[in-house]
């Protein structure tokens, strides 16, 4: 996890919702993940930004938690999605994110990677699966080869069509956008 002193840890104030207990730093979601293994719950894994949750991430990972017993989701950093998406993203504080996908009912725990891919994490945990968006073709899934060699499956979910946090932003735009009045000369 990010040393953030902004990120909301289970360890924080009595009066924190209940989802923060979803929240971990990697050493303690290694310990749990242990645990998880002693019970025998079979462990999924996903990623991404998950900046602005819409209905497609919604869908997705109501998949993902069906192919296991546990789902962890490790979220990018606001730096790393930043390197990855542009300067103008995340739209949604690595803090926020969390906080959202944790009042998921679906999520089991979540965590933030600093590192342009959530490898050392992969390695790390183990997770029985490993599972990815459509839009990322199995082979080209950062960790597949680790989580294969350890027994573990990996697989591409379908998207819901026409659904993403770019096309989102631009509908949001193009809805507030204010005509540029034109220019005398």
């Amino acid at each position: 996890m990010v040393n953030d002193p902004g990120f909301v840890t289970a360890s924080a104030a009595a009066d924190e919702p209940p989802e923060a207990d979803k929240l971990y730093d990697l050493p303690r979601l290694m310990a749990q993940r242990a645990a998880w293994r002693q019970a025998r719950r079979r462990v999924v894994f996903t990623n991404g930004c998950f900046d602005l949750l819409h209905p497609g991430h919604v869908a997705y990972l109501r998949q993902a938690r069906r192919l296991g017993d546990a789902l962890i989701v490790a979220l990018n950093s606001d730096r790393s999605i930043r390197e990855l998406k542009g300067p103008e993203r995340p739209i949604l504080t690595q803090v926020e994110r969390c906080q959202v996908m944790a009042a998921l009912a679906m999520v089991d725990a979540v965590t933030v990677f600093d590192a342009p891919t959530p490898l050392a994490v992969i390695e790390s945990l183990l997770p029985d699966v490993l599972v990815k968006g459509g839009d990322w073709p199995v082979e080209r899934i950062v960790g597949r080869d680790v989580v294969e060699a350890h027994g573990g499956v990996v697989y591409s979910l379908p998207l819901v069509p026409g659904v993403s946090t770019s096309d989102l932003v631009q509908r949001i735009l193009a809805r507030h956008a204010k005509p540029v009045a034109p220019t005398a000369r």
